[in-house]
Parts: structure tokens; C-alpha cells; sequence
């Protein structure tokens, strides 16, 4: 055993853990290769002479079958996803795009739209960052959301998303489109992503905005600049210039992985990469209809009329879809049972 990993308990964790999951996979698959193994022992006594094996292996082989498709289907549940399909916790960026005011107010309805999910979930959601407006919405809200099977199911959220709907301002009853989007990142381990002080600037200055008189006279805000990447974070929302770093190191180490592990991807290029979108902002993903109660999934196809209903938390249904529509695609890909 590496010394360096009995040392660093952190690294203990994150070696514990990525052995347990790929121990899993391992031992599922070990029992899969064992089932069709039987299978075709069975089929070799179908086809064989002897009446009493073959009657013996014709009972035995639809329990077989049906035990290898099941083993199959939830091999398949521990891919979907990619390497980063068990990870527990995801740093979320929703920002306003085309649509002034409005837009942001969808930011702002994306955001508890997520939230009450997660609540439902039972996972635990943080605000790292947020800009607020005048009228309450968000230009930009950055948030983590921690708990099982997060990654999973959020890293389908990426993308652009489209609203039409009649504001409030509107006197005339004429319905705006706009627009926002949505970042998912999975959030590394402190092993994983270690940010040193040399790899990276820190600056501080006073809050703007919102917040009383002490965030705005107080050098308590924070700016990251990771020189490797270029990558910048900012966080003003707490009054405590640590607590702001301390959140903007957790943002800045989610992005850095990000970059990462999105120049890897571009390597492997021939490697499955996630079926039902490429996850890239610009890429319109989802349309909300209020007029007509409408959400549309432009990347499978599917049409809800229930957007009341999904807007205010109720997104199960839609990330099942999609979770059902990537395993599909994987079981295509991979090739059916025989």
C-alpha cells in the first residue's frame, strides 16, 4: 500500500470509496459472465441426446434468462452517468440570458424549481454565490446541491433553457421568450482537485449590491484567478472575507475539474460521452410553455402538460425519462442479450 494514501485520511476516503464502486461493478459483472455462462451450458443440453437434461435444462433456462437481463439492466444503471455517476455532491450555475428582466426571474424560478426538488430528494442545497435584481430574480446564481444519486440525475439540467410566457409587466397579454442556463458540475474531492496558494491570485474588494451598509464598506468579497486555466470566481454573499474564500475555493475547484476533465473527454473522443446531449450551455435542451402548461425536451422528445407541476419541483418525472432514454441508448450501443 502507498504510504502517501495511509497518511492522508482524505485519500484513504477517496481510494475507499472509488474501490467500493468499482468493486461492485466488478462482482456484478463477474456474476453476469457466470449466468451466461449457464445459459449456454443449458442450450448445449437442449440441443443435446439426452431427454432427461434436456427437459431439466428447458425448466432451468427461462429463470436464467430472465436473472441475466435483470443483472444486465442494473449493470447498466452503474454506467449511466460516466465515471462521475456516483458522485453525491454537484456545484449548479444557472445564468440569465436573452430576455432582460424576465430572464432573470426565470433564473430565479429555475433555481426553486431545483431546490424544492433536491428538498423532495432529500438532498441538501447551499448557495455559494448569487446576483441578485431588482425585482428578485437572478443574473446569476451559482448553488451545491449534496446528497445520493445527485450527479446522476442533474447532469441532465446542462444546457440552455427557453421560457414563453406572459410577464407581469406586460400590459398588452403578448408572450416573451427568454432564456437561461444551466451548468451541472460534479464536485471533486479535496484529493482529487488540490488548489495550492501559488495556483492561484487572490483579491478583495467591497461588495456591491445588495447586502447593508457593512458588505458594501467591508474588503470582504473575493476574487480567484487560477492561473493554469484562467479560470475567475467571485463570492460576496457572506459578510466574512474567509467564509467568501472558502466558498470560492469550493466553486474554483469544481470549475478547475471541470476543464479537466473536459480537455479528457475531447481526447477520447471515441469514448461514450453522455447520450442525450453533450452537455455544452448553448445547446437548447428544454422549452417551458406556461401558456399551455407545456414543457417540451427538445433532446428525446418529450412533451409534459404538467409544467405547474415540474416548476414547482416536481422534476422526477422528466430526469426518469431521460435516465430511461440514456439506457436505452447504452443497451443499443453496447449491443442486446442474445
Amino acid at each position: 500500500v502507498n504510504p502517501e494514501v495511509l497518511s492522508n485520511p482524505a485519500r484513504i476516503t477517496a481510494v475507499a470509496r472509488e474501490h467500493g464502486s468499482l468493486g461492485k461493478l466488478a462482482k456484478k459483472y463477474r456474476k453476469f459472465k457466470q449466468i451466461t455462462g449457464q445459459i449456454a451450458e443449458a442450450q448445449q443440453m437442449i440441443d443435446g441426446n439426452d431427454p432427461e437434461l434436456r427437459e431439466l435444462a428447458e425448466a432451468e433456462l427461462p429463470q436464467l434468462r430472465s436473472e441475466r437481463e435483470k443483472l444486465w439492466s442494473e449493470l447498466l444503471d452503474m454506467t449511466v452517468g460516466g465515471e462521475d455517476a456516483n458522485r453525491s455532491r454537484v456545484i449548479m450555475e444557472i445564468r440569465a440570458g436573452t430576455g432582460g428582466d424576465e430572464a432573470a426571474l426565470f433564473a430565479r424560478d429555475l433555481f426553486e424549481m431545483y431546490r424544492h426538488h433536491a428538498a423532495a430528494k432529500g438532498w441538501k442545497t447551499e448557495i455559494i454565490s448569487h446576483h441578485p435584481t431588482e425585482l428578485g430574480g437572478f443574473k446569476e446564481i451559482v448553488f451545491a446541491v449534496e446528497g445520493e444519486g445527485v450527479y446522476r440525475e442533474l447532469q441532465y439540467e446542462s444546457g440552455g433553457h427557453r421560457v414563453q410566457r406572459v410577464p407581469d409587466t406586460e400590459t398588452q397579454g403578448r408572450i416573451h421568450t427568454s432564456a437561461a442556463t444551466v451548468a451541472v458540475l460534479a464536485e471533486p474531492e479535496e484529493v482529487e482537485i488540490n488548489l495550492k496558494p501559488d495556483d492561484y491570485r487572490l483579491d478583495t474588494f467591497c461588495a456591491s449590491g445588495p447586502g447593508g451598509q457593512h458588505v458594501n464598506k467591508t474588503a470582504s468579497a473575493v476574487r480567484l484567478t487560477h492561473f493554469e486555466t484562467g479560470i475567475v470566481v467571485q463570492c460576496q454573499d457572506e459578510k466574512s472575507q474567509l467564509k467568501n474564500k472558502t466558498k470560492a475555493l469550493r466553486e474554483l475547484a469544481a470549475r478547475v475539474y471541470d476543464y479537466y476533465k473536459q480537455k479528457e473527454d475531447a481526447k477520447r473522443a471515441a469514448e461514450r460521452r453522455t447520450l442525450v446531449g453533450s452537455g455544452d450551455r448553448s445547446e437548447r435542451i428544454r422549452t417551458y410553455n406556461f401558456p399551455q402548461n407545456r414543457l417540451t425536451d427538445h433532446r428525446i422528445g418529450l412533451t409534459l402538460y404538467n409544467l405547474d407541476q415540474v416548476i414547482a419541483g416536481n422534476l422526477q418525472p422528466v430526469t426518469d425519462a431521460l435516465i430511461d432514454f440514456d439506457r436505452q441508448q447504452l443497451r443499443d450501443q453496447m449491443g442486446g442479450l442474445d
